[in-house]
């Protein structure tokens, strides 16, 4: 008999101790560790997107305008238009080898990475797997497909350093409706925001060193560019927009840099009321007309690069720095699955798991 009251039946299953001679063979008992993260559209064309933007935009989270004042504007005209506009965004970035976006090839490189390393440690013990918010894979077919691989409990990890409502919020609330669904739940833990863990700050620093390193000049400022959220969010308790700017100087401080070579600031404003700010696209802009002819832009908030960064930041923000006389533009690459990121989220799902495995 195994340490888990399951007598060995057949690869990853098995027959439960003083079961019935006819009773089915379970999967034997695992720990899941489920890596989270936005979503992707399952392609480039209208209706791929129309599915995706209508599963993102009708998230309350994200958009929290009453149903009967949204929705119309959502459906007949948001949704006739931005398909387009966002099918070309993705197609600029899109993963031509894989047909898939770079988000999902970079998370999918993340959890393989992340379970070589746990596998290290706890052998089969561990299974290692990733989902989306929104599109595919979804986060309610991972979790049923981890449950039924034997996951009694199960890690569920989003990958955003700084909690906001509309990111880590969100993913947490989507797991949680399908465990509502569930006869039998899995015990269930989350990761709370890891933006002051070392081994992080660590791996942001070195990506600026290496950035700066194979520039061909010292950019003159680091633009530490965060995705934004209305202002309203920031007033009704979100802490988002202040673990940013917590972000930025626990960076500088790892770079032992003066207070003017970083600044914050916030991307991808959406919609009419207030964001917080100032607007990363306007403040490059205005950076230039003071004079700075070459600075970097890094997105400390994002794990992987996405369409908000290989095509917002490095094409439509690089754009606005330009053409208003810039002459020299450095993107950091987000963390990504480079080693040293890859140890610091390892470190970080080891300690989460304690007196689990």
């Amino acid at each position: 008999m195994t340490s888990t009251g399951v007598e060995p039946d057949q690869p990853g299953m098995g027959r439960l101790a003083h079961a019935a001679v006819d009773h089915p063979p379970v999967a034997k008992r695992k720990i899941g560790v489920l890596l989270a993260n936005l979503g992707t559209p399952d392609a480039t064309d209208y209706w791929s997107m129309r599915r995706y933007l209508n599963e993102f935009l009708s998230d309350k989270r994200v958009v929290d305008y009453p149903g009967w004042k949204w929705q119309p504007l959502l459906q007949l005209i948001i949704l006739s238009r931005r398909p387009f506009s966002s099918g070309e965004a993705y197609r600029s970035i899109w993963n031509t080898d894989r047909n898939e976006s770079p988000l999902l090839t970079i998370t999918r490189d993340q959890a393989h990475k992340i379970a070589e390393g746990l596998h290290a440690t706890y052998g089969d013990q561990v299974v290692v797997d990733f989902c989306m918010r929104y599109g595919n894979p979804s986060t309610d077919s991972v979790l049923r497909r981890m449950q039924a691989q034997g996951c009694e409990r199960i890690l569920f990890f989003p990958l955003y350093p700084q909690y906001a409502s509309p990111t880590t919020a969100t993913a947490n609330d989507q797991a949680f409706r399908t465990l509502m669904t569930l006869k039998w739940q899995p015990a269930f833990r989350t990761v709370p925001a890891y933006f002051e863990e070392p081994a992080y700050l660590d791996a942001l620093a070195a990506s600026v060193e290496e950035a700066y390193e194979a520039a061909e000049a010292r950019p003159e400022v680091l633009v530490a560019s965060y995705h934004g959220v209305p202002k309203r969010y920031l007033m009704e308790g979100d802490p988002y927009h202040c673990q940013c700017q917590k972000t930025t100087r626990l960076l500088k401080e790892r770079l032992g840099w003066s207070d003017d070579a970083i600044v914050t600031a916030f991307q991808s404003r959406f919609g009419p009321e207030e964001w917080v700010g100032p607007a990363t696209v306007e403040f490059v802009a205005e950076l230039a007309r003071q004079g700075r002819k070459h600075i970097a832009v890094v997105s400390p908030a994002f794990s992987a690069d996405c369409v908000e960064t290989l095509e917002e930041i490095n094409e439509e923000i690089k754009g606005s720095f330009l053409a208003a006389g810039g002459e020299r533009f450095t993107y950091v690459p987000c963390l990504n699955d480079r080693d040293d990121h890859i140890q610091a989220l390892l470190g970080i799902i080891r300690r989460e798991l304690s007196g689990w495995c």
